[in-house]
């Protein structure tokens, strides 16, 4: 049998051998990681432990929030608040952000996630995930504030998510490519089950929430009518629709087999750029995606290079297989 190699070894070579990642950070995805445990058995337990259904309470987004939407971002604050890693973290959770107490040593790292996406899949058993983001804190300043955030995308130094299904799976990127890692629950550890991740350039399937269609822009509108125009349409190819309503779970099938997600701006709310959170999910997203060999853009740029204004701020989402995204993108110029 092949040699195992863990999380923290895959860590540390990238450290000590390649020379990828500084000690602070190595240590910060370890914590990260060891969350993400957490949050598994949690979901793992479902109604045996009391986490499903509604919290009754609802985010700074205005979304209702689920139980295990308040349980899963409470984990995250509490394993990676003291371990000196970290000077800030942000979550879609949280209005603003939260800087490490005072009484803990402070970091020179910011941390983001998104604790629990795919909400609305919780309660009838359908994969969600955790999504993260590190950025380096801005140097030379004292304190921390919610503007050491507003770093375009291209700035992450380390980016992941984690997938609770049928397996739990941790997906991370620190700028040379991506790896996969499946909890042995026997162990209590990640392993690595796939390196160099890459996409397919070409694909026949597509994820997007066809109930929209009627509110979407016209270039995207065409697309899909060219995919469902099948092999007799100007594609001439058959296509497959996909779409799971968890992105985790939706860009998880991209990486491992093809595909382009959309979740594009549309006529309901015209003074929004779009649903998803950039800071939470696009970015993350947006570089592993990338790191895969994919593309992602807004409809108009690479999201990796938007210049964030808010700590909130939304934009329409176009990732996944290059060629794919390519032809997205040119019919929006």
């Amino acid at each position: 049998m092949a040699q195992r190699i863990s999380l923290t070894r895959y860590l540390v070579e990238q450290q000590r051998i390649d020379g990828l990642i500084p000690g602070q950070l190595r240590l910060l995805l370890e914590v990260v990681a060891r969350a993400c445990k957490g949050i598994s058995q949690a979901v793992n337990k479902g109604a045996l432990g009391g986490v499903l259904g509604s919290a009754g309470t609802e985010n700074v987004q205005g979304e209702v929030q689920k139980k295990l939407d308040i349980i899963a971002n409470e984990v995250l604050i509490e394993a990676n608040e003291w371990g000196g890693h970290l000077a800030a973290m942000a979550s879609e959770e949280m209005a603003g952000i939260h800087p490490v107490p005072n009484r803990y040593p402070q970091g020179e790292y910011l941390l983001l996630f998104d604790p629990l996406d795919g909400s609305s899949n919780i309660d009838v058993n359908v994969s969600i995930g955790t999504i993260f983001s590190v950025l380096k804190k801005p140097a030379g300043l004292a304190g921390v504030t919610e503007a050491d955030f507003l770093q375009p995308g291209h700035a992450q130094v380390a980016a992941g998510y984690c997938v609770y299904g049928p397996q739990t799976t941790l997906v991370l990127t620190v700028g040379d490519g991506v790896a996969m890692f499946t909890l042995d629950r026997e162990q209590g550890s990640f392993v690595l089950t796939q390196q160099n991740v890459r996409i397919p350039e070409d694909t026949r399937e597509f994820a997007i929430n066809m109930s929209n269609m009627r509110h979407w822009d016209a270039p995207v509108r065409r697309y899909i009518d060219e995919c469902l125009a099948g092999k007799e349409g100007p594609r001439a190819k058959d296509f497959n629709m996909r779409w799971i309503a968890s992105m985790v779970a939706d860009v998880h099938r991209i990486l491992t087999r093809g595909g382009i997600f959309m979740y594009p701006w549309d006529k309901r709310e015209p003074d929004k750029p779009g649903k998803l959170r950039l800071m939470y999910e696009a970015n993350p997203m947006s570089w592993i995606v990338e790191q895969a060999g994919g593309a992602a853009t807004n409809g108009h740029q690479r999201i990796l290079d938007v210049v964030p204004t808010g700590l909130h701020e939304r934009v329409s989402v176009i990732l996944g297989s290059k060629n794919e995204v390519e032809r997205v993108t040119s019919y929006h110029g």
